[in-house]
């Protein structure tokens, strides 16, 4: 199986991004559109993303009623987007008209549910009501997503494994907090290296400091692209 890597484009501005594609065109396949950037610039960056050659994956973490969660997916099915994510906590009803939604407009399109934030813990866990360990509550979502539709989740490379081996063979499994060996782990509590996740069965990973930051951003990429040809 081979393993993509998605740029996490997590800049401040497109005046700082542009840049960055510029350099990064042909070095990598796709390239995450995050809150940050969406809610500063809206449909038309992730148009201009998507003209510069790259797959996009827009990550809003869709959360509310199943009735707009639908029809959000159904207006931002008109972009040009291969990936979108959604809170799998909003419950079985949510999930299921997104992807009923997603089903009829943009067939194409992955919705990919997400269990449990790479920043959480098992304190933050349980300062929200989730007695269980980060296992268990990532476990527990990803199964009740595959019983309302859904194909694909954002999960920790500490969960990879336990995922690839509990969910249906086809399941897309996209993985953030990846930090090479020696990178500093910012805000990030469980992360592992691109290779481990590569090995436990991510079908992509997500990298953003290690690239943005690095003195050479096209070859941080390709270095990491390397690395994930396991």
């Amino acid at each position: 199986m081979s393993t993509q890597l998605i740029l996490a484009l997590d800049v401040p501005t497109r005046e700082e991004a542009r840049p960055l594609l510029t350099q990064l065109q042909g070095s990598l396949p796709w390239v995450k559109v995050g809150l940050q950037m969406f809610t500063a610039y809206g449909p038309d960056w992730v148009r201009e993303v998507a003209d510069l050659g790259f797959k996009v994956f827009l990550d809003l973490k869709l959360h509310d009623i199943p009735n707009t969660v639908a029809k959000s997916v159904e207006s931002l099915s008109a972009l040009p987007i291969g990936m979108l994510t959604l809170h799998t906590a909003g419950g079985r009803a949510m999930m299921a008209a997104a992807q009923q939604a997603q089903a009829q407009i943009k067939p194409d399109l992955q919705l990919l549910g997400v269990t449990v934030l790479t920043s959480m813990d098992a304190t933050s866990l349980d300062e929200i009501g989730c007695g269980s360990n980060a296992a268990t509550q990532v476990s527990r979502l990803a199964h009740l997503g595959i019983d309302a539709g859904l194909s694909g989740f954002v999960c920790s490379p500490l969960e990879v494994g336990m995922l690839r081996q509990a969910l249906p063979a086809n399941t897309q499994l996209v993985t953030p907090g990846m930090r090479p060996a020696g990178a500093d782990i910012g805000d990030q509590s469980r992360i592992m290296t691109p290779s481990y996740a590569a090995r436990a069965g991510s079908t992509h990973i997500v990298v953003g400091r290690s690239i943005l930051k690095a003195p050479y951003p096209a070859a941080a990429a390709q270095a990491i692209m390397a690395e994930l040809k396991i």
